[in-house]
């Protein structure tokens, strides 16, 4: 009895959590767009490159054909001529004549995160002192740069980030890290903002100013951290300076992954944002809903069985709610749970195609539970075809 109210209390406080931010998520007001692109600084645009895929061509023209009143100067690195982005690239650069775009390779590289050393490189060579950080696979749409500069008339904005949909969730593996993004992260970050400021950034897109960036000590004091989009956001919002939501969403488009990769990935992230932010992931297993209400579920069945809880009627069986009493709550927090996960995935994407999946929430959520388990019980990390082990300040450490 005393495990079931447990149970209980632990679901229905995940299902008013769960609710939490799902009502921050309907406030916020997301794919809104600016009604004037008036203010239009020149901005230099940094990539970081490394391979190529099917949709790398795509993402990378999107860049190319922003519409913005602004100059524009785009700087790609990579770590090698024989990349095959490169051919990607100078097909763009052809493609966009008019475009100020330069193909760098860097190298050597300074740090354990090949990314910041790149950026690092290619930061050293910005014209303009509004800068762009986004990662390789991207796609944004065509006004994306006049909407995220937008926040930055204010000066006490210090960066300018938006949230990112996972857009071509090809295996079922990857529908599962969909629900993980494109419904519970988005609303997670704004359940973390309706308590305070925000502290961090998202790494998909970011805009910051040169200055900004020189304050906590360039892309070189990033160069061997894992959460380096974390880090950049965290530091400057140390320095005073605010950390700013664009409601233009953009879209990650990654290869097709199977169950080892997708684990893989979650538990990089866990482990990444255990180091960051120790306190706030302990606590967020209570925030998992259906976990708690499938726990919650198993164990009133279970005790049912063993008192003969059923109720038995000429056209089957059925249980009696009375045994035990939390039966019916915890099918109610489960049902609440899968509404609110469809709800959250149609704002953040505009599709119902994920509807076909619906029965996987509780399955995400189950193997969220096992993620966060993991995330205490280890810090090495498989990144980029490397490993590596996280140390306590979230730097890294080859193997």
């Amino acid at each position: 009895m005393i495990l079931s109210t447990v149970l209980g209390i632990l679901a229905l406080l995940s299902l008013v959590l769960t609710l939490w931010q799902w009502f921050v998520a309907r406030r916020f007001p997301l794919h809104q767009r600016v009604s004037d692109n008036s203010f239009a600084p020149a901005v230099t645009l940094l990539k970081s490159l490394k391979d190529s895929d099917t949709a790398t061509e795509n993402c990378l023209r999107s860049w190319f054909a922003q519409d913005y009143a602004g100059k524009i100067q785009i700087l790609f690195g990579v770590a090698s001529e024989e990349d095959p982005v490169c051919e990607v690239v100078r097909k763009l650069t052809q493609e966009f004549p008019a475009r100020d775009a330069q193909l760098i390779v860097c190298g050597p590289l300074s740090g354990a995160n090949a990314k910041v050393s790149k950026l690092a490189e290619l930061g050293k060579l910005a014209k303009h002192d509004v800068l762009v950080i986004s990662d390789a696979d991207v796609r944004v749409p065509p006004d994306f740069l006049a909407n995220a500069v937008a926040p930055l008339r204010e000066l006490d904005v210090g960066l300018v980030n938006c949230f990112y949909r996972l857009a071509n969730p090809a295996t079922l593996a990857m529908q599962w890290e969909a629900i993980a993004i494109n419904a519970d992260f988005w609303s997670q970050v704004l359940q973390s903002q309706s308590l305070k400021p925000l502290d961090f950034a998202l790494g998909a897109a970011m805009v910051t100013r040169h200055k900004q960036l020189e304050e906590i000590g360039g892309f070189q004091s990033l160069a061997d951290c894992l959460a380096d989009d974390y880090q950049l956001g965290n530091r400057i919002a140390r320095k005073g300076h605010r950390i700013a939501l664009c409601p233009v969403v953009v879209e990650c488009w990654d290869p097709p992954m199977n169950w080892r990769t997708v684990w893989k990935h979650q538990l990089r992230w866990a482990r990444t944002i255990r180091v960051c932010q120790p306190a706030p992931y302990f606590f967020s297993i209570l925030s998992n809903a259906g976990f708690w209400a499938l726990l919650w579920l198993a164990w009133g069945m279970t005790v049912a069985v063993q008192n003969s809880g059923f109720l038995f009627f000429d056209h089957g069986f059925e249980f009696d709610i009375a045994s035990p009493p939390g039966v019916t709550a915890a099918i109610v927090c489960g049902l609440i749970r899968l509404l609110v996960a469809y709800d959250l995935q149609h704002r953040l994407t505009r599709s119902t195609a994920h509807v076909r999946y619906f029965w996987l929430v509780p399955i995400k959520d189950l193997l969220q539970a096992a993620v966060w388990l993991c995330a205490f019980a280890g810090s090495r990390i498989e990144w980029r075809g490397q490993r590596f082990t996280l140390r306590r300040d979230g730097t890294l450490q080859k193997r």
